[in-house]
């Protein structure tokens, strides 16, 4: 009661987040709406498209590619991205094939992680299989960074918002040369970093210059900053192998947000970030995906606990006040927060009671915040699940959501 009480009251003093301003247009971009969302205008979006047969979705896709296309980076400049695309096996309905984006969840930031280098996970294979059924076209964006130059900037709203309306704008572009038509009708479907990118498409969707049906969000990532504070404190006196899996967790998503806040600038160091123990396993964020990453945290603190008579006295993981740095203040509250202004289309999300990665009153007040701003939850839909089966247990409540909000007048 007492972990759940405290959690409760950092949440509950998280700062109320403003809405963002205005940007600069580039060559290929115009400002057209008054939250300064540029409009996708780059031309020729699609610069090559390979096969992907990491997964064999033949039943149901007629196709199944990595597509590379333009897009406007964090940086406010054109970048190259990748995505998978899949079309259904069956003939465009009248109007053409609505467009459903997959944001997927947390891989890293390394190159290797863009989940179109992989196999699909059971629950993405799952959804994904249901709504080609279904007759959509899946859009799945790695995301910018990610198998493409420069690094990933993990968790900031506007570059995975960016790379999802590019993409779809891309996609668009490359099935129209092939003859096979596509409705303007879209939406997002993501979970955990997806969930945040999705709700980033809700707020950027104006970009893509088409008719944006809604978003559905499964425990989707927000108010990084309180849970970070939080998590620390929840395991104060827990025993050492619980405290040493939460520390390497907490670890692992501080050292792929210091990555990616070098996607524009090189020069901020993981030592501003995390103390000389682990500064330079925190830096192999750049290198290794997620798991691996929390993994050599993992270890290490493991080892000091066993030569420290069970204990981590002595073992210092982060630098006193981070979060107040600058960078990566502008980051917590600004960069990879969603639904920082009022969102008019249709959202619906799913949150498990027992998340530990999302815990439910981070999305609580992500909910609080928004709907202070005019934005309205159409559900908001709760369940003992954990993180992951707050995905893979609601695969087919999900696909009703996107029919239902893909038929919507």
């Amino acid at each position: 009661m007492k972990m759940k009480l405290f959690m409760t009251s950092v949440l509950s003093t998280s700062l109320f987040l403003v809405a963002c301003g205005g940007e600069s247009s580039d060559d290929n971009s115009a400002i057209v709406d008054p939250s300064g969302t540029p409009t996708n205008n780059i031309k020729n979006p699609v610069i090559k498209v390979d096969a992907y047969t990491s997964t064999n979705l033949g039943s149901v896709a007629a196709e199944s590619s990595i597509l590379t296309y333009k897009m406007l980076g964090q940086s406010g400049q054109e970048v190259q991205a990748t995505s998978l695309v899949f079309t259904p096996n069956t003939p465009p309905p009248v109007g053409g094939w609505p467009i459903v984006v997959w944001a997927h969840g947390t891989t890293g930031v390394a190159d290797a992680c863009a989940p179109s280098k992989a196999a699909l996970t059971d629950s993405t294979k799952d959804l994904i299989s249901k709504l080609l059924a279904a007759g959509y076209v899946v859009v799945a964006p790695d995301y910018e960074g990610l198998g493409t130059p420069g690094i990933h900037p993990f968790l900031n709203v506007k570059s995975e918002a960016f790379s999802i309306t590019d993409a779809v704008v891309a996609t668009r572009n490359y099935l129209s040369q092939r003859n096979l038509l596509t409705s303007k009708k879209w939406l997002t479907v993501g979970h955990s970093q997806g969930g945040n990118a999705a709700l980033g498409a809700a707020q950027y969707a104006s970009r893509a210059q088409l008719d944006y049906k809604g978003t559905v969000a499964v425990a989707p990532a927000s108010n990084l900053g309180s849970i970070l504070v939080a998590g620390e404190a929840q395991v104060t006196n827990a025993p050492i192998d619980i405290k040493i899996a939460t520390y390497a967790q907490l670890d692992t998503y501080t050292a792929l947000v210091t990555a990616g806040i070098r996607n524009t600038q090189p020069s901020f160091d993981y030592g501003q970030v995390f103390t000389s123990q682990i500064s330079s396993i925190a830096a192999q964020a750049e290198n290794l995906c997620s798991g691996p990453l929390y993994g050599i945290f993992y270890e290490g603190m493991s080892n000091y606990a066993k030569d420290h008579n069970g204990t981590l006295d002595g073992f210092t993981r982060t630098q006193p006040n981070f979060m107040a740095v600058p960078l990566v203040k502008t980051f917590l509250e600004k960069d990879s927060q969603p639904l920082q202004v009022k969102v008019t289309t249709p959202i619906i999300i799913y949150q498990g009671i027992a998340d530990p990665t999302v815990p439910k009153l981070a999305t609580d007040l992500l909910i609080f915040n928004a709907t202070t701003l005019g934005t309205k939850i159409n559900s908001y839909v709760t369940g003992n699940w954990d993180h992951n089966t707050a995905m893979s247990s609601n695969v087919d409540n999900i696909v009703g959501n996107v029919q239902t909000l893909l038929t919507a007048q």
